[in-house]
């Protein structure tokens, strides 16, 4: 239990402050609507990725489904803005001297143990999707871009969002 409240007191300590972190997220944003006119946001690039997959097994029915002739499958802004914070949190990391290979979270394994956590991560998965797609967006599209643009919806669902993850971690941990 020890390693527990290592691994919470390692949590509190950031390699980058979080002002600065939050700044550049908001130039971040103000340069992607700039020079795209389009909104920051990860959720998307999932059905994107979909889509692509789609294609490659049977194009005529992916085709054929309403999303994809609204939204072709196609390599897109979004799916390389997702690719980029995988790429770049791999990058940070390394430079950081915090990567390891772990298939489970070393919080997770002290407190619940290794053989719960594919199905809970998986079902926590679906979750986050279906939640995705019924707000119409993301963390990243509701909190970053749509709280930029007051939109109130976004502020709901971001308020709706720390609510759940209040309550989730009280439930899990």
């Amino acid at each position: 239990m020890n390693d527990y409240y290592e691994t919470i007191q390692m949590l509190g300590k950031a390699a980058w402050s979080p002002y600065l972190a939050g700044a550049l997220i908001g130039i971040l944003a103000w340069l992607t609507f700039t020079f795209s006119n389009k909104p920051i946001g990860a959720s998307s690039a999932y059905a994107t990725v979909a889509g692509l997959l789609g294609k490659l097994i049977a194009k005529k029915h992916t085709l054929k489904l309403k999303y994809y002739k609204e939204n072709p499958p196609e390599v897109s802004w979004g799916l390389v803005f997702v690719l980029s914070a995988i790429g770049g949190s791999f990058i940070s990391s390394i430079t950081g001297g915090e990567f390891e290979v772990r298939w489970v979270p070393k919080l997770w394994e002290e407190v619940h143990g290794s053989s719960s956590y594919s199905i809970t991560a998986f079902i926590g998965g679906i979750f986050m999707a279906f939640g995705a797609r019924l707000a119409g967006g993301c963390t990243s599209g509701h909190g970053i871009s749509g709280t930029l643009q007051l939109s109130l919806a976004s502020w709901v669902s971001l308020l709706c969002f720390f609510i759940g993850g209040i309550i989730g971690a009280q439930f899990l941990y």
